[in-house]
């Protein structure tokens, strides 16, 4: 008689350092106990009155630098969770390596070659560039290793290595502004004649984006090689080491630059930090811009299964008519369903992400199970995301087009599909009834429950809004049963 194998009631339970609370404890105390140190060792060599100035005016560019990469992360957010840990990481770990680091190896080459000016060059130019890009690689490499969810492509690795830098370059800017401040102490130097002036000048006013674009280039490459599949492992390990060797070089040759000339510093800004920050800029928002074409074109499939309305996944591809639906949100039901709409496009964004790699191949083997999750909590926010989006898609479609004369009855392109490549009657079978005059505009916030006087209905109704989903389609749809990298599609809904 044939018997069933045994099969364990209940998994193994992981050992005590595998468990969540445990890693964060000890990440937590390692960048505490690394803030004290650093916060000790930059007071010491500035004082506390030192300390405090450079902290004032090294605090000015970080809002600034955070705002912006937090804007390039805006089609597919990662948690904030995320970017305080780099910056923590930058600030406080990375730092305190480089500190340690630079002085006991520039002491060493003093102590050996007997040439302490010659040690202080070598050591900005070779060691610092080495020691200091390396630290900041760290951060990225752990996001990278233990958060590959929110680490998808380019964007979120220049986002990471940005924010890294940003901390990095925070506690720096404090160790040298306080420094500068305590020379004119000294000198008896005040104004814009003093040290501190052209230290602020260079370090926070011209080039206050140094460091996260030496380290950027590290974060470029392990975006490329979350992009590659997973049968590519050489090339998945040489990208980030290459990423890290350009960081290093674009490094030591700005740290180098003084011994240019005169002039050098004005020569290596203007005819390669600038074109290069130009450069690296532009990369960045055209893969931004991929990224949006990326949600039009993979989120179709979810329409024709019934998940979302036929209008959203060009709504979601337009950052303009997400904010709109934002908004929208905000002004007629408040901040919990404007949040409740961004988590909406945010969980959209990472489903249409999740199924290009998969259809390249890319997806691992938790595919269903992600896929799965991001519907789920799509389904869970429709009610509230999607009189927003359907705000959002009718302020900002093109206005309808007459027809040619001649070609076809002035009717014939009527339908929300017409402006965005969805034919009316196409969703039929879908739970969206063709009408001739267009779909029913969807409820507004009123008929959802929220307490707010739903508005008045226009005296037109044009022909392009959307239809709601009619009562036999509320239902959730059935779970997509083919995977994408087979090229098959999602199954109808019947």
């Amino acid at each position: 008689m044939a018997t069933c194998p045994p099969y364990p009631t209940n998994p193994p339970r992981p050992h005590w350092w595998q468990r969540g609370w445990v890693r964060y404890g000890a990440l937590t105390t390692l960048l505490a106990i690394s803030g004290l140190v650093i916060l000790a060792l930059v007071r010491e060599q500035t004082g506390t009155q030192g300390f405090l100035v450079g902290l004032g005016l090294a605090v000015l560019p970080v809002p600034l630098l955070i705002a912006a990469f937090r804007w390039l992360d805006r089609v597919e957010p990662g948690p904030w969770r995320n970017l305080v840990f780099c910056f923590a990481w930058g600030a406080c770990a990375a730092a305190l390596i480089a500190i340690i680091a630079n002085s006991f190896a520039t002491r060493w080459i003093a102590t050996a070659t007997a040439d302490p000016a010659g040690a202080d060059t070598l050591g900005a130019t070779v060691i610092a560039p080495v020691v200091e890009e390396s630290a900041k690689a760290a951060a990225v490499l752990l996001v990278f290793l233990f958060r590959r969810r929110d680490f998808t492509g380019i964007v979120d690795g220049v986002v990471t290595a940005g924010v890294t830098a940003t901390g990095f370059a925070f506690t720096e800017n404090i160790l040298y502004l306080g420094n500068a401040f305590g020379t004119d102490q000294l000198t008896g130097d005040s104004g814009f004649a003093s040290v501190t002036a052209a230290t602020f000048f260079v370090r926070v006013v011209m080039s206050p984006f140094a460091h996260p674009l030496f380290t950027v280039l590290t974060g470029i490459g392990f975006g490329i090689a979350a992009l590659s599949t997973g049968r590519h492992h050489l090339r998945r390990a040489l990208l980030p080491l290459a990423g890290l060797l350009l960081a290093m070089g674009m490094h030591a040759l700005w740290n180098g630059s003084a011994a240019f000339g005169e002039y050098g510093f004005l020569a290596v800004y203007g005819a390669f930090m600038v074109p290069c920050f130009g450069l690296l800029t532009w990369l960045v928002i055209w893969t931004r811009q991929r990224e949006l074409r990326t949600v039009r074109e993979e989120l179709p499939a979810y329409v024709m299964a019934g998940w979302l309305a036929p209008a959203e996944p060009h709504t979601l591809a337009s950052m303009h008519a997400r904010r709109l639906a934002r908004q929208y949100a905000r002004r007629h039901a408040g901040k919990q369903a404007a949040r409740a709409v961004a988590q909406y496009e945010a969980y959209a964004t990472s489903l249409a992400f999740l199924r290009q790699r998969g259809r390249k191949g890319r997806a691992g083997p938790d595919f269903a199970v992600r896929e799965r999750e991001l519907l789920d909590a799509l389904w869970h926010r429709r009610d509230v995301a999607r009189p927003a989006l359907d705000h959002a898609a009718r302020a900002t479609a093109p206005p309808p087009v007459a027809p040619w004369p001649g070609y076809g009855t002035p009717g014939s392109h009527a339908g929300y599909g017409y402006g965005y490549g969805y034919a009316a009657a196409a969703y039929a079978g879908y739970g969206y009834a063709a009408r001739p005059g267009g779909f029913a505009p969807v409820a507004p916030y009123g008929g959802y429950g929220h307490g707010h006087p739903a508005p008045a209905a226009p005296a037109f109704t044009p022909a392009w809004v959307p239809a709601p989903f009619p009562a036999h389609a509320r239902s959730r749809p059935a779970y997509p049963s083919a995977h994408p990298a087979h090229h098959q599609p999602l199954p109808r809904r019947p």
